[in-house]
């Protein structure tokens, strides 16, 4: 009997070890680079997934010899680590082809915003066949026995799911063929695939949809595929619109506060006035559950959670709560008091300056703490009953959060179910599931479904931050060479308790490494100078001070490439050299060089431009790709003091050229979109954006006192330049705008100025634009209501 039209993937039994499948066809004596093995799951119609092993991942090597030996990074990345970690359980991800023709896969990775949806969607309509639009991903539950082939981050989703993905509808495609060959009794070599349709010499014709019930495996097996080569490519590396941008722009798309839950009624929190503070009584909390639509108000431990008809009605009852607060765990914390902690932990430098043939240069930078809230509010649905919870949340690591919120509520995993919902943004703030958590706990409390939304303020000052940092920085040089490079980078502690920590003590023996801790493990990961500057040493130090931190967009390489960055244009300003020339001159591989030279061609580097303008060009690499942004810069009096509502603009980055070479990209709109997003970021940062941390919460309750890009300072003249595949692999790509874009900024600055700048953004400690809210935040065991 045929299968319903889109059955889901999910209640299909699959193969647990390769060992208990019985194979079904041989392979060749060593598996070549397009030819693997699929498996064949036994199901009412064509499922399969891909068996793909430890030995397909391939790090690719430094490659020539070099002045500097090659760092961690060159051999060994944060993306080969997830790759190795999401290895075991690929052949537990799996296509489906449904009777009406179309192929489903539900990804077990978060879409929220990055565009990941439309690339899975073309490999799978590129190895199997079938026009885009009858390809529908969706988003898989947690599943516990993915371990950690569910997590979203460090630009790891196209490079992890690559072959895995392709490998699946490879053997889709190889099995409906073979099936038809059978039926029609001719060489499966005789028949073609396009579009759905598999066609046979004598022009006989059957659709996927058709045939798909009879292709259905009674039992697991396998059977050997291979994938199209690149020449062969009709849909991978094709400017793609994204699948869901109609449904986005007409408002069609659903998120979580989207989702009508039976009786889930809007859910808000009032919050402690510092972080992490807690509630030691509430003087009003009767008078509050009698306010006009509340139903429910409790004491949680993250503040006091009320349930009301609307959300209007949550507000005012949240403004109305009077509580006596305990003490945070930073509640006399300032930007001041935690740049005199970061300073006091800095590692020293190994290498003293050098004298007589040889000079030093040396500066500090300091990065200010930075909000890692997007666009759409935290939220979360939580449905708690007495043996089971169901949780609706945009998680990207979904089995952490299952898992945890089991423990919470003191239930087996497998009675709670984690729906995985689209996200409006993250920026890595997904990767933390506390409103998932949060709502979960409420739920349970309350005895009742609720829908939980943070207020915009809460995000700001309780949300997560990427870290207060410095990056101290000696160069050693003689003549033409530079002999020492050392960076020592200090920071705020990053929390990495989302998935990441755990992959990595799973894993820590197979690093090349020694004992280092999550932090420092995933700094040596990601970090690498590109340049052949003689000895070259980075470190990382943190100070753990208990502030909500995370894997804010590109972790650590922004601070640490503008950082770097400066310096070479230091470096080439004491030597005399043109800094494009320098950079060249020193940089490490041909790939870098490329990307570097289409900036500086396409971009008109060298070129005259008045007092008080100039260009700057920075150069990243990372994710097994590599990036160059060329900006120009106004820092003139007139374009500064631009008058806008509290206060004046500040200089305008004017142009931007930014080239980005990932190996091979999936979908090259899609890629331009990442890097235009990154360049924002690249602006905010050295510009604009940070959060002022004054008696252990932050003064930016919302986006009007945050000073992301606006409008009127986005460059109108940018070009994203996409390099022609260079490898045969994709490098990652979601976060890879950022660090040589805010980089090139901050040496265009210097050039227009003529001053380096080392604080950043540098307009940090200039006054308030703004008047925070509420002005002066109370201290501990002082009664407050929750928004001010």
């Amino acid at each position: 009997m045929a299968a319903p039209a889109r059955p889901r993937p999910l209640p299909y039994p699959r193969p647990k070890e390769p060992a208990a499948v019985e194979p079904e066809a041989t392979a060749s004596a060593g598996t070549d680079r397009r030819r693997f093995l699929s498996y064949l799951i036994a199901a009412p119609t064509l499922v399969v997934a891909a068996r793909l092993g430890a030995q397909a991942i391939h790090p690719e090597p430094a490659g020539a010899a070099v002045p500097s030996l090659p760092e961690p990074s060159d051999l060994f990345d944060l993306g080969d680590l997830q790759n190795l970690a999401a290895s075991p359980t690929s052949g537990l991800i799996s296509v489906v082809v449904n009777t009406d023709g179309t192929a489903s896969f539900a990804m077990p990775r978060a879409e929220v915003g990055q565009g990941i949806t439309t690339a899975i969607a073309m490999l799978i309509a590129e190895e199997i066949d079938l026009p885009l639009e009858k390809v529908d991903v969706t988003l898989a539950d947690a599943r516990p026995e993915l371990v950690w082939n569910q997590l979203t981050g460090g630009s790891n989703t196209i490079r992890s799911l690559y072959t895995p993905v392709r490998i699946a509808a490879a053997g889709a495609r190889s099995r409906l063929i073979s099936t038809a060959a059978k039926q029609w009794k001719v060489p499966p070599s005789t028949l073609t695939a396009k579009d759905g349709v598999i066609t046979s010499k004598s022009g006989k014709t059957v659709t996927y949809g058709a045939i798909a019930a009879a292709a259905a495996a009674s039992k697991s097996s396998t059977v050997s595929v291979n994938l199209k080569p690149t020449k062969d490519f009709t849909v991978i590396g094709k400017s793609t619109n994204r699948v869901d941008a109609l449904a986005a722009v007409t408002g069609a798309k659903v998120y979580t506060m989207d989702l009508v839950v039976p009786n889930a009624l809007p859910t808000m929190v009032c919050r402690p006035p510092t972080i992490n503070g807690t509630v030691k009584s509430v003087a009003n909390l009767a008078a509050v559950k009698a306010m006009p639509g509340i139903t429910d108000v409790a004491i949680v431990s993250t503040g006091v959670a009320v349930r009301g008809n609307t959300f209007g009605q949550c507000i005012d009852a949240v403004d109305a709560l009077v509580v006596t607060w305990g003490p945070g765990t930073e509640d006399h914390q300032s930007d001041e008091t935690v740049l005199a902690e970061l300073k006091k932990a800095e590692i020293p430098l190994a290498v003293p300056p050098l004298n007589l043939l040889a000079k030093s240069i040396e500066s500090e930078f300091t990065f200010y703490f930075r909000s890692n809230s997007p666009l759409e509010t935290n939220c979360a649905i939580a449905d708690v009953r007495k043996d089971s919870a169901e949780i609706w949340s945009s998680m990207k690591s979904p089995v952490v959060a299952q898992e945890t919120i089991a423990q919470d509520l003191k239930l087996p995993v497998k009675a709670v179910t984690c729906h995985v919902m689209q996200g409006g943004g993250s920026f890595g703030r997904h990767l933390f599931f506390d409103a998932a958590r949060e709502a979960a706990e409420i739920s349970q409390k309350m005895g009742k479904p609720v829908k939980l939304m943070w207020h915009r303020t809460d995000d700001f000052r309780h949300g997560r931050t990427h870290p207060m940092a410095t990056s101290r920085i000696r160069v050693n040089y003689s003549g033409k060479n530079v002999l020492t490079y050392e960076q020592r980078h200090t920071s705020v502690s990053t929390d990495f308790t989302h998935g990441f920590g755990e992959i990595l003590t799973e894993f820590a023996a197979e690093l090349p490494l020694g004992n280092l801790t999550f932090a420092e493990t995933i700094f040596e990961l990601t970090q690498n100078v590109p340049y052949n500057f003689g000895v070259t040493t980075q470190l990382l130090n943190e100070v753990d001070l208990g502030f909500h931190t995370g894997s804010m967009r590109n972790i650590y390489s922004p601070d640490v490439c503008t950082a770097t960055e400066l310096m070479v244009d230091q470096l080439a300003a004491a030597m005399k050299v043109d800094p494009y020339v320098f950079r060249k001159q020193f940089l490490k591989d041909a790939r870098s060089k490329a990307v570097l030279d289409k900036a500086a061609q396409v971009g008109g580097w060298g070129k005259t431009m008045p007092a008080g303008t100039a260009q700057g060009i920075a150069l990243h690499n990372e994710y097994k790709g590599c990036s160059a942004a060329l900006v120009e810069i106004d820092c003139r009096p007139e374009t500064v003091n631009r008058p806008i509502e509290n206060g004046v603009t500040g200089p305008r980055v004017t142009k931007v050229v930014y080239v980005v070479d990932v190996g091979l990209p999936i979908n090259p709109k899609g890629l331009e979109a990442q890097m235009l997003g990154g360049i924002m970021d690249g602006i905010a940062q050295v510009l604009t954006s940070s959060l002022h941390f004054k008696n252990g919460i932050p003064l930016e309750g919302s986006w009007d006192n945050y000073y992301y890009t606006r409008q009127w300072n986005v460059p109108l003249d940018v070009q994203v330049v996409i390099m022609p595949p260079t490898t045969g692999k994709p490098g990652g790509a979601g976060e890879f705008g950022v660090a040589s874009s805010m980089a090139a900024i901050a040496c265009a600055y210097a050039r227009a100025t003529g001053t380096m700048p080392t604080s950043f953004p540098i307009n940090h400690n200039e006054p308030l634009g703004f008047t925070p809210l509420p002005l002066e935040p109370p201290l501990p065991e002082e009664p407050t209501n929750g928004l001010g």
